[in-house]
């Protein structure tokens, strides 16, 4: 059976991909091969029922995959990336998720013509809760992307901008945006146990609070401010709460204060 997708390396989030591609059925292991050199993470793929090496130089000569994905720190990706050229004179397609790389860079490693996608997941991604944004460039063909679509479906929603330079956004609003609602989450488990409650509840309404409230959002086709207004009784506790997050647009001014800083941040490290 044809190898359909060579992952180069197997880190946390190439790991939790790959697991999802075999688990869902998408893939087999026949299907994938992958090049870790560390031992143990090249151990747990091998256990999963996908081919393994430790090094490029011992990728079989005859080797001609559908999709090359990146899964690697941005910091090596063109130390890495140059020992993959080969393949785009087999016709492959190559699929990063190393933060901040532009398309330019790996038209300048792999060539000008090599097809290129650009993926920004994020940390949900690990348990298929993830989001995944895409760009691609004009050499990408059509059923190639719509295999990676489905590919990147496993791991959670997939949605896709016509502009690369978008992507220093989606960095900071999905990219980063885990965070912010872990920390969210550590707030107001502290206001919690401020308000007399023990620890392990206060973090259990905290986090259970959270993931509830936005199970909804997502399911329930109402626009997220509706629902606020469902909740919120005149004069009441929530509308209490909410003149202190809300008065003079308190919240809403830090959120985007947060996201532009991550952004602009996004915009230095692609430089």
């Amino acid at each position: 059976m044809a190898t359909k997708v060579l992952l180069a390396g197997c880190g946390n989030m190439g790991f939790a991909m790959l697991k999802g591609w075999l688990d869902s059925g998408l893939l087999s292991g026949d299907e994938t091969f992958v090049v870790e050199p560390m031992a143990d993470l090249r151990q747990r793929a091998a256990d999963l029922g996908s081919q393994v090496v430790p090094f490029v130089r011992d990728i079989p000569a005859a080797l001609a995959p559908t999709l090359v994905i990146f899964a690697v720190k941005p910091q090596v990706i063109r130390e890495v990336a140059g020992n993959y050229k080969r393949f785009a004179a087999t016709g492959a397609t190559f699929l990063s998720i190393a933060a901040g790389t532009k398309v330019a860079t790996f038209e300048e490693i792999l060539g000008p013509f090599a097809p290129i996608v650009r993926c920004m997941p994020n940390t949900p991604a690990a348990i298929g809760k993830g989001m995944m944004v895409t760009y691609a460039n004009p050499h990408v063909r059509t059923e190639v992307m719509a295999f990676i679509d489905s590919l990147l479906a496993a791991s959670g929603r997939v949605a896709s901008i016509a502009d690369e330079s978008l992507m220093d956004a989606v960095t900071a609003v999905s990219g980063s945006g885990p965070a912010y609602v872990f920390h969210f989450i550590e707030a107001l488990t502290a206001a919690a146990e401020a308000a007399g409650l023990p620890p392990q509840t206060a973090k259990l309404l905290a986090m259970q609070t959270v993931y509830g409230a936005a199970a909804l959002a997502a399911e329930s086709g109402e626009e997220p401010g509706k629902l606020r207004q469902q909740v919120t009784s005149p004069n009441g506790t929530t509308a209490a709460a909410l003149g202190v997050l809300m008065g003079e647009d308190r919240l809403k001014t830090l959120v985007g204060e947060a996201v532009e800083a991550a952004r602009l941040r996004s915009v230095e490290l692609g430089k």
